[in-house]
């Protein structure tokens, strides 16, 4: 999953970043309101991280109620040390899904950044299900039939949205969009190449239904019918 960070404060969007890309999510940071409005406009994202106090031609709240004038409706958490009820009330009233309070617990941080992922129909708690495989978000585990699978970070992230998104053919470039950085190194097969390594490791050791499928000519599709 793909996230955009929108904070001014380098240390803090820089430690967020590495934090988040050792959880398995692909990162992108701005480090100013233009840009990071720009960033949003051009860029598919599945949760945007959003400072209000910005330096640029106007602030977070702004770029917010901007962003949802646009009918985007990526979820955004809202950071700022501004934390009295007023301050909170505008910036859910703006379409913010949720509002965090300089400092903040990063543990805390990421608890709600997989709240607001979280897609309740597809999932257990924080587990994510489909038939006999399974995917803790939060301890990098994956079983099938009640085996564990070692994945690799990148592995990890591409199976995570893949299973957020069941039934659905996927194109190539909406699984770089999501799941790698802006300043990946992306190949032209390298889509091909990750969904041959995690087809190694949940479909061919299996003698159950083939959970990741190839619609020629248009992407892929997780899941289906057995």
């Amino acid at each position: 999953m793909r996230i955009l960070i929108v904070e001014d404060e380098h240390k803090i969007a820089n430690a967020l970043k590495k934090g988040l890309e050792q959880e398995a999510f692909a990162v992108d940071v701005s480090y100013d309101a233009e840009e990071g409005f720009g960033m949003i406009a051009v860029n598919q994202h599945d949760l945007i991280i959003l400072d209000r106090m910005l330096p640029g031609g106007f602030d977070g709240l702004q770029i917010l109620r901007a962003i949802r004038d646009k009918k985007i409706h990526t979820p955004v958490i809202f950071l700022t040390a501004r934390d009295q009820v007023e301050d909170r009330v505008a910036g859910l009233n703006a379409g913010a899904d949720d509002y965090l309070a300089k400092p903040f617990a990063f543990e805390e941080l990421l608890a709600r950044v997989r709240a607001l992922l979280r897609r309740p129909q597809d999932q257990v708690g924080t587990l994510l299900r489909h038939q006999d495989l399974t995917l803790d978000p939060a301890k990098f585990e994956v079983t099938r039939d009640g085996q564990a699978i070692t994945l690799t970070t990148k592995e990890f992230a591409l199976l995570e949205y893949l299973m957020h998104n069941p039934g659905r053919v996927l194109t190539k470039e909406a699984i770089i969009n999501h799941v790698w950085n802006y300043d990946a190194d992306i190949l032209p097969n390298t889509v091909e190449v990750y969904m041959g390594y995690l087809r190694a490791k949940i479909d061919k050791p299996f003698t159950g239904h083939k959970l990741i499928q190839t619609r020629h000519g248009f992407g892929y599709i997780f899941g289906g019918s057995k």
